[in-house]
């Protein structure tokens, strides 16, 4: 895996990412499917503002799992728009200041004053922004369902979208 490899995924993901967000309602943003669940508006939310942060947090040498981790809810799709682009720009922006050698070098997961995990810098941009990252836009799919939203075709057809039919 290189810096290139990590920028092409994100961008063409960020594609896809864009057209989950866009078909949230506005009027289900404070629908949730359990008490102990995000809200529409904050699942969304963070799936928008996952790569940005992630990449973020990936410039410093830990990271504390007591850290508060704000869950703010989207207000209209226009924000989540805004949101999500300006996260891959900053996403973009990190990883492009990184070279090859900065994916191999350590980074630290702690509790307070014992360390959690090590892993490289490269394991937690591929796990932490781009597989955790997927993992929440497919819980908001679920979410779309649920709320009689259209779920687009993803990694192939949907339910209700085929872009190999003509």
């Amino acid at each position: 895996m290189t810096i290139d490899d990590l920028l092409l995924e994100l961008e063409e993901e960020a594609q896809t990412t864009r057209r989950v967000l866009a078909r949230v309602r506005e009027d289900q943003l404070c629908w949730t499917p359990h008490e102990k669940s995000m809200t529409l508006g904050q699942l969304a939310m963070h799936v928008a503002s996952v790569p940005g942060a992630i990449a973020g947090i990936s410039t410093q040498p830990t990271f504390d799992i007591k850290t508060a981790i704000p869950r703010p809810s989207a207000t209209s799709v226009a924000e989540l728009l805004t949101v999500l682009d300006e996260s891959v720009v900053r996403a973009k922006a990190i990883l492009s200041e990184m070279d090859n050698a900065a994916l191999l070098s350590p980074w630290r997961m702690v509790d307070g004053d014992q360390e959690v995990a090590v892993i490289s810098r490269g394991a937690l941009l591929r796990s932490i922004m781009l597989n955790h990252w997927y993992h929440h836009r497919g819980q908001l799919t679920v979410y779309l369902r649920q709320t009689g939203s259209l779920v687009p075709a993803i990694y192939g057809p949907s339910a209700d979208e085929n872009p190999f039919a003509k």
